[in-house]
């Protein structure tokens, strides 16, 4: 198995030689949210291409490019899109970024994501504040040999490592007051992750109602478990681009996502871009 530390850090190593300043706080724009990277200020952008050892994105609406700069006098490293198992990476691939992103000195996370509205009260174009998931993807991303060189503190890089407080509390009042500050609708919501590509069948959709989730996507688990074993804080938020198959009688398709992700782009911007500085201001 190929050292999965040193291969993170030659890629921490190589972005530092192009980006001196040391991020505090990471972000992942999920399909749609991509355009949130023009906020970063002084920016340093690195297409992934040219980051050893990085995954390169297939899928519209994931540009794949790190951009590294400040919002609101926080430095920040943000990620124009991610990789997904679907896509055929490993595990290790999908989460690579992630670990990075720890290396390079963040302690933080805002993870976000387009899903679709299990939750019949959701609608779509709306935003969600997750509270917590559920991995239906069959795997798990901290698979393999435990690496504690990952930590970002002492207490973190445990080979069993708790997850009952996944997403911040902190993070999440956050999110919370300042949504109401703005007047953006931000209900809390469990986000369920499936491996894809296929969207879900409508039996599926049941079944998942059942088990308590509000929300289905492709993403974001895997991320949060090895930022939670590296000991980062976590912010996640659900884009609701379509509500999910047998909520509506419509074919999902996803172009629609892309352009909800256009449609919501202002009120995203507005929310993130003023919560920056507020969980920066915690870690």
């Amino acid at each position: 198995m190929p050292d999965q530390f040193a291969k993170a850090k030659a890629a921490a190593d190589h972005i530092r030689s192009l980006h001196v300043a040391k991020p505090t706080l990471g972000i992942i724009l999920g399909s749609g949210l991509g355009n949130f990277a023009s906020q970063v200020e002084d920016a340093t952008t690195i297409p992934y291409a040219e980051i050893p050892g990085w995954p390169l994105s297939t899928v519209a609406g994931h540009s794949g490019k790190l951009v590294l700069g400040t919002i609101g006098g926080v430095a920040v490293a943000v990620m124009q899109g991610r990789v997904h198992a679907y896509e055929g990476y490993p595990m290790s691939e999908v989460v690579f970024p992630t670990r990075v992103l720890a290396l390079l000195g963040c302690t933080g996370l805002i993870v976000t994501n387009a899903a679709g509205g299990i939750n019949k009260s959701f609608g779509q174009g709306g935003l969600v504040c997750i509270s917590d998931h559920i991995n239906l993807t069959g795997t798990n991303a901290a698979l393999g040999p435990n690496e504690p060189r990952f930590a970002a503190n002492p207490s973190a890089g445990q080979r069993f490592f708790d997850m009952s407080s996944a997403y911040s509390a902190n993070f999440r009042a956050l999110a919370h007051a300042e949504a109401a500050k703005q007047n953006i609708p931000l209900p809390d919501g469990v986000y369920l992750a499936v491996l894809g590509p296929s969207y879900e069948t409508p039996a599926e959709i049941r079944a998942f109602r059942t088990l308590g989730a509000d929300l289905v996507g492709m993403s974001t688990v895997h991320e949060v478990i090895v930022a939670r074993h590296m000991g980062l804080e976590v912010l996640g938020l659900s884009l609701v681009t379509n509500m999910a198959a047998g909520v509506l009688d419509e074919v999902i398709n996803h172009e629609e996502v892309m352009e909800i992700g256009r449609r919501v782009e202002a009120q995203f911007t507005s929310l993130v871009k003023a919560l920056i500085p507020q969980v920066a201001a915690t870690l």
